[in-house]
């Protein structure tokens, strides 16, 4: 039953998080995210782009990926499990290449850039790792490879979860910043590992 629960719960996460582009479409940019970054970065076509790409493909990865994670699913409905997973093979892909990029314009500086930059290539790494594993038939390294992959896609939900908490207990909104840039993501990555050990070790 907790089992359940927790399913449950990361698909509203997901669901509310993988739908947070729709905000660009009603909010003004200058009370967004956007609204931090400077006049010249905004001007910049390459980094526009790049951040569009890498929040709308990858809150599509959220949110798809969540449901892969289903046995039942995945038991009675093979064939849309792969399709779906191709779809998030390449939202990850196109995701994660924009977020390296993105990564080296990060508030903050070099440490929230590597942490970022860090994020975004174990996010590709493990999620093409996980598609060239299945290809050979290897199903279980391929599941715990894509746990990993997921782990980095959810840093998008535990980011929003923790950058606010940080703000709160530090009250210093840069430190927090330069803190979630590595929380967000490396203990959802031990989490995995965690889950990934009752299976056979990779």
């Amino acid at each position: 039953m907790m089992k359940k629960i927790l399913f449950v719960m990361m698909g509203v996460l997901t669901l509310l998080i993988g739908a947070y582009p729709l905000i660009y479409a009603f909010v003004e940019s200058k009370y967004t995210f956007l609204g931090s970054k400077s006049p010249e970065l905004l001007h910049s076509m390459i980094w526009k782009t790049a951040f569009f790409i890498h929040i709308t493909f990858g809150g599509l990865a959220l949110f798809v990926g969540w449901r892969q994670f289903g046995r039942s699913f995945r038991t009675q409905y093979m064939r849309i499990h792969r399709n779906i997973g191709m779809f998030y093979v390449v939202a990850v892909t196109l995701s994660s290449v924009s977020a390296i990029y993105m990564g080296f314009y990060a508030n903050g500086g070099l440490v929230s850039a590597m942490g970022f930059i860090c994020l975004g290539l174990i996010w590709l790494l493990t999620t093409l790792a996980a598609f060239a594993e299945i290809r050979k038939g290897n199903i279980i390294r391929h599941q715990q490879l894509m746990t990993y992959s997921y782990a980095c896609t959810f840093a998008a939900v535990t980011l929003r979860l923790w950058l606010p908490l940080l703000k709160n207990i530090t009250g210093d909104p840069m430190l927090s910043y330069l803190v979630v840039a590595w929380l967000c993501w490396i203990p959802n990555l031990l989490v995995a590992y965690f889950i990934n050990k009752k299976t056979v070790a990779i």
